[in-house]
């Protein structure tokens, strides 16, 4: 009995120690990573400007400092939330508002630096451990359970890039969780305070993120498997509440219905076998990131030019690693199946594989690469993340045959080391794969720095500011609308042009009679050189 007790204080000391790790791990050089696209998005939206107004404002301001630039990026005390919400709605209608009216708050307490937007997410993301651990009491009635799945989520290499990512996907995992769990004590419990607190926690959970739409699905799936496809008075609660709850989310769902126009990449047609390669690969972002493996982009999701195929090589040990997750995962299921009640069973199977499902049958039918975009199906990366767990947590618990006992310690020691080597190298990094377009912007800020006075031409408003974040602040740009060609102004040593419609570039180098040399390829940087003979 001493034994077997001094065994389980080890065990939550191990415990503590990855949660700390997990912790270190979301704040650790959080202010120098690649400022994305995305993120610079996320800067225009919570200053209150579509890309439109300010595409106009760059152009109206001509050549520019990238410290000027910056200043367009702040937030405007002209503007109120109000304006926040209305550029969301006339600009990305599929962006919810809840994530940036609270960061334009949190901005105007706390600056306007990278670090502090990001921290947001970072903080926030904190809040998954005490949700996850909940929603394991909720369906498993383990605490041994519930520490396991924080283990598992401290230092799960998707949920700790998106934590210091200044976009809405921590406080979409913490939607998902708290829904969840609302939805679970309302099925438990069953009063009318209970089915409130949920009505609340979906609205919460629709005006966050909108592939809380599927979660929402899910759960009515799960209520209707539960209750056998009967009209119960738990099923017509259910239904009641999420009609409340959809009726909350109307004015915004009439928004997108009437100025959503899709988004034209995700839509870009893959071969079947790059299909199932980057399920393969996103699979074990859960546990472990195979970008660990090379300094190479994984993927370019816009342009589907370039994967870095080698890592998938069998001559290398990443694809042996990501089999055995698969396996993992594949046996958790099993067990789940085998072991657990069947409404337990239900409920993580359900969050598992509604999101994904519904995303690979439209790539399936029509084509595309929707469910193939890792940071969609983080749904699915808590299902797998809870069924790991109660394998974990039981097989851990069982003490009666040493051999297999010691096989599981293994397994979990294992898989959390493959969590912290990949979180522990992609913190000392400055860009990953989940940068996609911008992956190599940082490269490409460097050879421009490295000269005395710039000039920095694009045709993408959008993308040279997200440069901004990496140049010099006295470097200058300027943004020129296609299919206008610039007249380049004087007292510059080195013209780049970056990111350039052919237009421009066949534009320049008739008008300066120059040429155009391609400086960095997947950066798409080329520089104004010498005179044509």
């Amino acid at each position: 009995m001493l034994q077997k007790k001094s065994y389980f204080t080890w065990l939550k000391i191990f415990i503590a120690i990855i949660l700390i790790l997990g912790i270190y791990f979301r704040f650790i050089n959080i202010d120098r990573k690649v400022y994305w696209y995305d993120e610079t998005i996320t800067s225009l939206r919570i200053a209150s400007y579509t890309r439109g107004e300010f595409k106009d404002l760059i152009l109206n301001a001509g050549t520019i400092s990238v410290e000027k630039l910056q200043q367009y990026q702040n937030i405007n005390p002209e503007k109120n939330t109000i304006k926040v919400i209305g550029s969301l709605a006339r600009d990305n209608p599929e962006h919810l508002p809840i994530y940036f009216v609270i960061l334009r708050w949190w901005v105007k307490l706390f600056g306007n630096s990278v670090t502090v937007i990001r921290n947001f997410s970072a903080i926030t993301s904190l809040l998954i451990f005490p949700c996850i651990y909940w929603l394991c009491r909720e369906l498993f009635g383990k605490s041994l359970v519930g520490w396991i799945a924080i283990s598992l989520t401290a230092i799960s290499p998707i949920l700790v890039l998106y934590a210091q990512e200044a976009r809405a996907y921590s406080i979409f995992s913490v939607a998902i969780l708290l829904s969840s769990i609302a939805l679970l004590r309302s099925m438990r419990i069953n009063t009318k305070r209970t089915w409130q607190i949920y009505i609340a926690s979906l609205i919460f959970a629709l005006y966050t993120n909108l592939f809380s739409v599927l979660v929402a699905f899910g759960h009515g799936l799960y209520v209707i498997l539960i209750e056998k496809f009967k009209l119960t008075q738990k099923f017509k609660a259910y239904l009641l509440a999420s009609f409340y709850g959809f009726l909350g989310f109307l004015p915004w769902l009439i928004l997108i219905i009437n100025h959503f126009d899709g988004i034209n990449w995700v839509s870009k047609d893959l071969p079947l076998s790059n299909l199932f390669k980057r399920w393969f690969i996103n699979l074990g972002f859960t546990f472990f990131d195979i970008q660990i493996g090379s300094s190479e982009r994984l993927f370019d999701v816009k342009t589907l030019v370039f994967d870095n195929d080698a890592l998938l090589q069998l001559n290398t040990i990443w694809p042996y690693i990501l089999g055995l997750i698969l396996l993992l995962v594949i046996y958790s299921i099993y067990f789940l199946l085998k072991n657990a009640p069947r409404q337990i069973t239900i409920f993580i199977l359900t969050l598992m594989a509604v999101t994904p499902i519904s995303l690979i049958i439209p790539d399936l039918i029509s084509g595309g690469q929707r469910s193939t975009i890792p940071r969609y199906s983080i749904p699915a990366y808590l299902g797998i993340q809870l069924s790991v767990a109660y394998l974990l947590g039981t097989k851990l618990t069982d003490l009666t045959n040493k051999i297999k006992h010691k096989f599981w310690q293994i397994v979990t020691v294992t898989l959390i080391s493959l969590g912290i080597i990949s979180c522990g190298i992609s913190s000392q990094a400055e860009t990953w794969w989940h940068k996609y377009s911008s992956y190599y912007d940082a490269q490409v800020a460097r050879i421009i720095n490295q000269t005395s006075q710039p000039l920095v031409i694009s045709n993408h408003s959008a993308r040279l500011a997200v440069i901004g974040y990496m140049l010099r602040p006295d470097v200058k740009v300027l943004f020129v609308e296609e299919p206008e060609v610039p007249k380049i102004p004087e007292g510059f040593t080195d013209i780049f042009v970056f990111r350039p419609e052919w237009s421009l570039i066949s534009g320049l180098e008739t008008q300066e009679n120059a040429q155009l040399e391609l400086v960095h390829d997947f950066g798409e940087l080329w520089i104004l050189t010498k005179s044509k003979k």
